[in-house]
Formats: C-alpha cells, structure tokens, sequence
C-alpha cells in the first residue's frame, strides 16, 4: 500500500511540475481573434482565416488559422503569461497543412520576448527562436531552427528535412536545461544534439597553434618519381603529322593560293607526356597536422538555452501560394504532455484526414480518366466523319466517271447512225 502511495505522490509531484504557457486550438469559433492581434506595421498583410481546409479529419477539430490570399507577408500574433525556461524544458509544437501544394514560402513560428509590440511586429522584429517547416521550390525544404543569443540569430548547422505533402503534420523542438535539443516530426525524432555543437554560439574551444609551423624537412608525399625510370628515346613523337596519302589539288594556284600544304592528322605514334613511374616514398612521414591549443577567446556558458521573458508567440511569414492551415499551438515545459497532446490533436485526425484526401484524389482521377476518355472518343469521331466525307467525295467522282462514260458511249452511238445515213 505504501509502494502505491508513494507512485501516487510521485505522479501528482509531476502532475504540479508540468505547466502548459499557451495553447491554442481555436475551437471557439471567431473568438480566437479576441486573442491573436494582427500587426499595422505594413498595409497590406495577408488575411488569416479560421478554417479546415478541403480535406481534414474532423471538421471543427482541424480548423485553424489559413492563410487566404496569394503573394503577401503574413503578420500576427497571440501573447501570454511571461515565463523563463530557466531549469526547466522548453517544448513548442504546432501543426501545419500546406493543402494547396506550397511552392515558396514559410510554415514556422517565432516566440517572442513579452515586450514585443505586436501591433507592429515585421520581420526584423526581435525573437527567441524561430521554429517550423520553409519551403521554397526544389531546393529549399527544411525545417528552421534559430536561436537569437545575445542579440544575433544562429542558426542550426544541420540540414533538417521537412515533410513536403499536402497533409497536416506535427512540428515539436524540445530545449533542455542540459543544452541539448531534439527536434520532432509527427512525434518522430528526426534531429538532436547539442547547442555548442550544432550553432555557432561560442568561439571555437580549440584553435591552431599560431606558434607552430610544420618541419622543413617533413615530407608529405606518399608517392614518389621512380629515380630509377627514364624516358626511352623512341617516346618523343609529334602529336600531329601531315597526311600522307593527302595529294595537291590539280587546280591548286600557288601565285593565287600560296604554297600547298598537305593537312594535319593524328599521329598514331604519339604517346602522350611522358611520366616517370610512381613509387612509394621511403621518407613518407604521413599527413602533417597542425597542432591545437585552447582558444583565449573560448567561454563556456551553461545559459544558451535560457530565454528570460517569453511572452508572444506570432506568425510572421511569406507565402507566394496561400492556403496553409496552422493549428494546436502548444508551449509547456512537460515532454510528454505535448507529445500526449500531440496524439490527442493530430494523431486523432490524421487518419480520418489521409482517407478523406485520398477519396478526394480517387474522384479527381476518375474525372480525369473519363475527360481523357471522352475527349479521345471526340477526336476518334472528327476522323470517321473525315473518313466518311473522303468516301463520300469518292463515290461522287465514281459517279461523275461513269456517267461521262455513259455520254462518250451515247455520242459514239449517235456518230455511228450518221455515218450509216449518209451511206
């Protein structure tokens, strides 16, 4: 019974640990935009609108803020109660659906410090992080992960690949006090490391030895000329001769066209440059390298990871082609509470969601099929009717021909009786 206790008392001391900062679903209908403030600091921002796109899971579940016109920057944001990750994880997880296949443009989130003007965010506006997919043609498509330390942006140095499909999919950075981070898709690592490693934070630890120079005498080449090999003396041969079987043309002119001169071809004695053999150098010492020491300038922080007032969380973005659909926004301080949110947001639609697409396609495919269809039987109809005129054109002359012979053997016939009269 106590064991029970105790496990009990453990769950709930972990229960009043986890904090969720901010959630959004938008599943109160139009009230979300007494929640989210849209930027004036430009006068033409793109609209969101709340909406669940052509194909989704749940109809009011997977409404969420989508992107409505073409070509514009996108501006907006939610704000919430301030905190600092100070000692604890910091989780951000977002869903995002780019159903109109994206061609060029953003689908990431920027966290903000709590003195942000929202009414005038922009893209040079200042960030903790920015997080999420970015696409943009062939070559472009990754996932962002940037981090403003002591006031410049870093980002990641890894290549992290995003999903690029028209279904909705689940983005999730984990930051932990340790330094270390992870990045998630659809509740799968794809990422992680440390932050000293994968940003250039910090000064290297170690740098070359400015007092150190590799030996005169250290000998790096692990192949050598063979001393021993020379060049025969039949190798030296013209690369090109003049034809031999070449003859002056009878009516070549030499006051008018200058001295003949048979043409040019290959030599098929010529043997190219002439290298000596390679052999292994007996005074090889192997690859020099350059020896380290610690860099002067190196301080270790333990406080990368350490955002002191997060506050704001916004969308800030470019979009050629809109029709992106944003949706569970989430920040806590608990791993497993988003990624059991996670389950309980996407992972509950995203089947419902990939069937009702796939019966989309199915019918667009057979629409398709049967304009294919209809349009080759048209086409197969225009050439029987061109047919048909042909032969009908045909039989015409037929008739025209026989009746001139019918006329040719009636004058023939006529010609015959007058001779016969005048007999």
């Amino acid at each position: 019974m106590q064991v029970f206790t105790i496990i009990a008392l453990v769950f709930a001391a972990c229960s009043v640990h986890a904090k969720v900062f901010f959630r959004e679903e938008f599943l109160d209908g139009d009230e979300w935009r007494s929640r989210w403030v849209d930027s004036k600091h430009k006068s033409d921002y793109g609209e969101f609108k709340l909406a669940a796109g052509n194909f989704y899971g749940d109809a009011e579940k997977d409404k969420g803020l989508q992107s409505s016109q073409d070509a514009r920057f996108y501006a907006t944001s939610a704000r919430f109660e301030p905190f600092s990750n100070e000692g604890k994880s910091l989780v951000i997880q977002f869903t995002v659906k780019h159903e109109q296949k994206i061609d060029c443009g953003g689908g990431y989130v920027k966290v903000f410090p709590s003195d942000m003007d929202q009414t005038d965010m922009h893209g040079d506006s200042t960030y903790y992080i920015m997080f999420g997919p970015d696409i943009c043609g062939y070559s472009t498509k990754k996932v962002h992960v940037i981090f403003n330390y002591k006031g410049k942006n870093h980002l990641i140095k890894k290549e992290i690949k995003c999903k690029d499909d028209e279904l909705s999919h689940l983005y999730t950075l984990i930051l932990n006090p340790d330094q270390t981070y992870e990045v998630k898709i659809d509740n799968e690592k794809v990422e992680s490391g440390t932050l000293e490693e994968d940003w250039d934070f910090l000064p290297p630890k170690t740098i070359k030895d400015p007092e150190a120079k590799k030996p005169e005498d250290w000998d790096d080449r692990a192949k050598i000329d063979d001393p021993e090999d020379s060049k025969p003396e039949d190798w030296d041969k013209a690369e090109n001769i003049p034809d031999p079987d070449a003859k002056k043309p009878d009516d070549w002119d030499e006051d008018m066209d200058g001295e003949w001169e048979p043409p040019m071809i290959p030599n098929p004695e010529y043997k190219g440059e002439w290298k000596p053999k390679q052999i292994d150098n007996p005074n090889y010492k192997g690859t020099w390298v350059h020896p380290e020491i610690d860099n002067p300038e190196y301080i270790p922080d333990a406080n990368i990871y350490k955002f002191e007032s997060i506050g704001v969380l916004g969308l800030d973005l470019w979009q050629v082609k809109s029709g992106t659909i944003f949706d569970n926004f989430l920040i806590t301080d608990d791993v497993k509470e988003a990624e059991d949110i996670g389950n309980e947001t996407w992972g509950a639609t995203k089947e419902p969601e990939k069937k009702m697409k796939q019966e989309q396609d199915d019918v667009k495919r057979k629409e398709e099929e049967e304009r294919t269809k209809a349009q080759e039987t048209e086409e197969a109809d225009e050439e029987d009717d061109d047919d048909e005129d042909e032969g009908g054109e045909e039989e015409e002359d037929e008739e025209e021909d026989t009746k001139d012979e019918e006329e040719l053997s009636e004058s023939d016939e006529a010609a015959k009786l007058q001779d016969k009269d005048e007999l």
